[in-house]
């Protein structure tokens, strides 16, 4: 069974939010590309909607969304996601995942799109100490 840990930005306010997210939640997730949109009550958000940033695998792998599947890739990068070059030209083969969830996910990132009712802080409970 997946379980995630997904890192909720919201860019009204600057802050993030991490929420364990498993069992049927998470199967939400499954299948999922980086780009699409979900449901925010997945992680606790009713009546919000997030979209998918990015995120990394048990190892701590990159997801890239320009390489396909949920599997691992070794992909010679000249930059973006997975590798910074020091000085221009440089490039690096790298291990990198694809661009859709899959079991090997362990981090989501997404960010909030469309609004609820409620206010973020109020539907995760907390209150000015949201950074911790």
């Amino acid at each position: 069974m997946a379980d995630f840990t997904v890192v909720v930005a919201d860019p009204e306010d600057g802050a993030a939010y991490q929420r364990a997210v498993e069992g049927q939640d998470a199967n939400r997730f499954i299948g999922r590309s980086i780009g699409d949109e979900v449901d925010g009550g997945a992680v606790g958000l009713d009546g919000y909607t997030v979209e998918l940033t990015g995120g990394s695998d048990t190892a701590g792998r990159p997801m890239r969304e320009d390489v396909a599947g949920s599997t691992l890739s070794s992909v010679l990068l000249s930059g973006g996601t997975g590798y910074h070059p020091t000085s221009d030209g440089e490039r690096k083969r790298v291990t990198v995942r694809g661009r859709e969830v899959g079991d090997e996910t362990r981090q989501i990132n997404a960010t909030i799109t469309g609004r609820g009712d409620q206010s973020v802080d109020e539907l995760f409970g907390e209150g000015d100490d949201a950074d911790e």
